[in-house]
């Protein structure tokens, strides 16, 4: 007898499934799962961004959620594949409120992983493709309005005479693509950005700042970078892109505009939030708030002991814009991360004095490299073999948290092999490596900490040269009149700092604008629970409190890189807009503040 081949396989287990649910038989369902198996639901049955670890948590799940989730219609669609006895497959499927897609991967005819996201909410869905606006009535009326006498109107109105349903603090990258998926689903908005421009979160960085991911993975949603645009996007033209973006995609997006405070009625569901426009200070009345304020909250400023005995100048490289008033000066960087090693770089282009001082090891991967073999599915390449950005996406989200740390490792194995020759110069130059506490490298520092690494554009071969100085393995005793003290004794000038030392939480914003005591019930973002210094447990199996619902009603935390951004920006808006419209979203899953 022939072997079964992969798509009969898959297509056999989802009807198995499929039968089992609409039966209403939650053990033979979580029975066509292996032991060590995951399901990453967004949205679909659980109205919340979680996995389920285990047979037992996914009967767990299936019991609180099988009755009024309704999953029918299951599908393949495309040929599954078989790779080292894994196969994978991809599907649709609908629940009585939205439709759906995902991604299965089975293992001696059971499933080890499965994902599943919400595609559209059913009529509710977003007016695109053949289903696009007309944009013309055609027929004559003298009461016609036009586009722009639409669009003039809205604008006047939105925050005046009628109110958002949503607010989005903060208009970077991560607000505006948020603002243009809840424009898309029809969800009044305002975003509000501190800046004089859309794009000036970018323009205002220090001047040599390129981003450092490929374009392939830094797309906005529906409109993607033309063909022409370049592998790494400068900071200006990065800005320059956003302010076109939110004018054409018809943002409500009020520029020099800061939240001076907010607050949540329990009863009336309604936040209360001042703010201040251009001078003028206006109530508003949404009915949900997004803090998308960054992937991160306000600056981490360190304690530096005898900082009012240093003569010379002292700032936070949020502050930092150019190196050009520090050519011929001493300058420390403190910081070995990715902002201090950019930082250095646009010192000594403009001709300072460089010592980059390292507090603790630091992941450090070549641009080429990673190019090469970290970003396998979002390249050119993959374009050809029909992996667009929305099909990367999904590949991505696909994989449980839980399972991102092994391929890592396997990743960092080649890459330790293919740079030794790099990565000896590098250490033998007294700079501090490390590949994470379990070598799991630099992903799993970014999801857990946010902090400890940096890809290789540039300045570690100042480094290695002596070009940029290092001080790395001493702590800093004080500061003095004219520089600083180590533990250890020895001393460096500096006619300047920049410390490097990252941010806080986004929960901080939190507390500065809604009170303390709501900040510390959502808890801190981002992190997963892994355990290691500076991401505690309990283990969470997904980042803390990002794109899902929080210990406080009504109130969201949205950011990340721009491929995050994109991504996570429509699961955020699908929740929204379902509150909007009544829709009925049971949320399984205790807030990430939650011990679990």
């Amino acid at each position: 007898m022939l072997e079964m081949s992969p798509s009969k396989q898959a297509a056999a287990w989802l009807g198995s499934f499929s039968q089992a649910l609409e039966s209403g038989d939650v053990p033979a369902a979580s029975n066509l799962f292996v032991d060590d198996c995951y399901w990453r639901d967004l949205l679909a049955f659980t109205w919340n961004v979680t996995t389920m670890e285990g047979r037992e948590a996914i009967a767990d799940m299936l019991k609180s959620t099988l009755a009024t989730t309704k999953p029918a219609a299951w599908q393949l669609t495309g040929e599954a594949t078989s790779d080292e006895g894994t196969i994978e497959a991809w599907f649709t499927f609908e629940t009585a409120a939205a439709t759906g897609q995902g991604i299965m991967r089975l293992r001696d005819g059971r499933c080890r992983t499965l994902f599943t996201a919400m595609t559209d909410l059913k009529g509710h869905e977003e007016r695109k493709g053949a289903a696009r606006p007309l944009g013309v009535r055609h027929k004559a009326d003298p009461e016609r309005e036009t586009w722009s006498e639409a669009r003039a109107r809205e604008t006047r109105e939105l925050g005046v005479t009628e109110q958002p349903y949503c607010l989005v603090i903060g208009g970077g990258q991560g607000g505006i693509m948020l603002g243009a998926r809840l424009r898309q689903l029809g969800v009044p908005t305002i975003v509000i950005e501190k800046n004089a421009r859309p794009g000036d979160s970018w323009r205002n960085r220090y001047r040599t700042l390129v981003l450092h991911d490929p374009v392939w993975y830094d797309h906005l949603p529906y409109i993607p970078f033309p063909d022409n645009w370049p592998v790494f996007t400068p900071k200006d033209k990065m800005g320059d892109w956003l302010e076109m973006y939110t004018r054409v995609m018809e943002l409500n997006y009020w520029v020099a505009t800061r939240c001076l405070s907010a607050s949540y009625d329990e009863a009336e569901k309604e936040w209360t939030v001042v703010v201040d426009r251009v001078g003028q200070r206006i109530t508003l009345k949404p009915k949900h708030i997004v803090f998308a304020t960054g992937a991160y909250g306000p600056p981490r400023k360190i304690d530096l002991p005898g900082s009012d005995q240093f003569k010379g100048e002292l700032l936070h490289s949020s502050q930092y814009a150019s190196g050009e008033k520090f050519r011929g000066k001493k300058v420390a960087v403190i910081g070995a991360a990715s902002s201090g090693h950019d930082v250095c770089v646009d010192l000594w282009e403009s001709g300072a004095d460089v010592t980059m001082i390292q507090r603790s090891p630091t992941t450090v991967v070549k641009s080429d490299t990673l190019m090469q073999v970290g970003f396998e599915i979002f390249s050119e390449d993959a374009l050809a073999r029909g992996i667009t950005t929305e099909k990367a996406d999904m590949i991505v989200a696909s994989t449980p948290f839980a399972l991102v740390p092994k391929g890592q490792r396997a990743l960092y194995d080649v890459i330790r092999a293919r740079d030794a020759e790099f990565y000896e110069r590098l250490a033998a130059s007294g700079f501090a490596l490390d590949f994470g506490d379990d070598e799991t490298g630099l992903l799993m520092k970014a999801y857990r900490t946010g902090s400890g690494y940096y890809i290789d554009v540039g300045a570690s071969d100042l480094i290695i040269d002596g070009k940029v100085g290092i001080r790395s393995g001493v702590a800093i005793k004080s500061l003095t009149a004219k520089g600083i003290l180590f533990e250890d004794g020895s001393e460096l000038e500096a006619d300047a700092i920049v410390a490097c030392t990252g941010y806080q939480s986004m929960n901080e914003n939190v507390a500065a604008l809604v009170s303390r005591e709501v900040a510390d019930k959502v808890g801190p973002c981002w992190g997963l629970g892994s355990g290691v210094r500076g991401d505690p447990g309990p283990w969470q199996g997904e980042l803390r409190n990002m794109w899902k619902p929080t210990a406080q009603e009504a109130l969201w935390f949205h950011g990340g890189n721009l491929a995050l951004s994109r991504f996570y920006s429509k699961y955020v808006a699908l929740q929204i807009k379902a509150r909007m419209e009544g829709i009925e979203t049971p949320v399984y899953g205790a807030p990430s503040n939650s011990r679990r």
